[in-house]
């Protein structure tokens, strides 16, 4: 398999005219040697929105959905999981930048250790005019062990202490959980817990994104915190982590035999 991290990105129309800036901060990553990156930008539906946004650059990958419908970036990421043959799985939203160093930094954290499933890192929200803000609750800087995440979001009202969207995990392990949840939000908070319900995880205390705040988010609309919507999310994304806790497989598979990985 390549030695390669691919990027997966959900687009719509939208936040296509925002992809310049994500490639951008794309293009100043720099790896160890022997590693590149690949960005897979996957439109959510097919329009004429999105394609004259995508660069012209060997590394990138478009492709669409089916015709005038939209699954979801759950959905787009999935898809685009077809085209990602490297050993890890990096998330980038369309409307977000990567800082400087934030690819190496998960990078080596995961080639370190084989036990580490997953690494996210610390988020600064980009303001609309220019300024960033952080929040408190970060965990510490290092390993986050099995049912951790889950833990602290059932404690503090849905709010996990990591953000999915950091997210860079590895190919296999996201495959074997079958890629994002499909639900039409929070797609990516199930995944975090399922991988926090059967593997290890790392935080960086290093700034890894610049999460944008703007009018056009899809986290910003009023659908997205629809009381009795909400309320089905969460309960089906806790479902699910909770059977993959109880059901006695863990990644990696040597680590299930092990007490201290129980």
């Amino acid at each position: 398999m390549s030695r390669r991290i691919v990027i997966v990105t959900a687009v719509h129309g939208p936040s296509a005219p925002l992809l310049p800036e994500a490639y951008a901060s794309l293009r100043e990553q720099e790896l160890p040697d022997g590693w590149e990156w690949h960005w897979v930008i996957q439109e959510d539906g097919r329009t004429d929105e999105v394609r004259p946004y995508v660069p012209d650059d060997r590394r990138v990958v478009f492709r669409q959905g089916r015709h005038g419908r939209q699954g979801g970036p759950g959905v787009a990421r999935t898809l685009a999981l077809a085209h990602a043959d490297g050993p890890y799985v990096k998330v980038l939203d369309a409307d977000d930048r990567l800082p400087p160093g934030a690819l190496a930094r998960d990078l080596a954290a995961l080639e370190a250790d084989p036990t580490l499933g997953w690494a996210t890192s610390r988020v600064l929200d980009l303001l609309p005019d220019g300024s960033t803000a952080g929040f408190p609750g970060d965990p510490a800087h290092g390993p986050i062990e099995r049912g951790e995440v889950l833990a602290f979001w059932k404690a503090n009202d849905f709010r996990a202490q990591v953000h999915p969207a950091t997210l860079l995990v590895r190919r296999d392990l996201l495959l074997a959980l079958g890629g994002w949840m499909a639900l039409p939000a929070s797609e990516d908070t199930g995944l975090l817990l399922a991988l926090d319900a059967v593997s290890r995880g790392w935080f960086s205390e290093e700034v890894g994104l610049l999460y944008r705040k703007w009018e056009g988010q899809v986290t910003g609309q009023a659908a997205h915190v629809d009381p009795a919507e909400r309320e089905a999310r969460m309960a089906v994304v806790e479902a699910r982590a909770r059977a993959l806790a109880t059901s006695g497989w863990h990644w990696p598979a040597e680590a299930a035999g092990s007490p201290e990985r129980r």
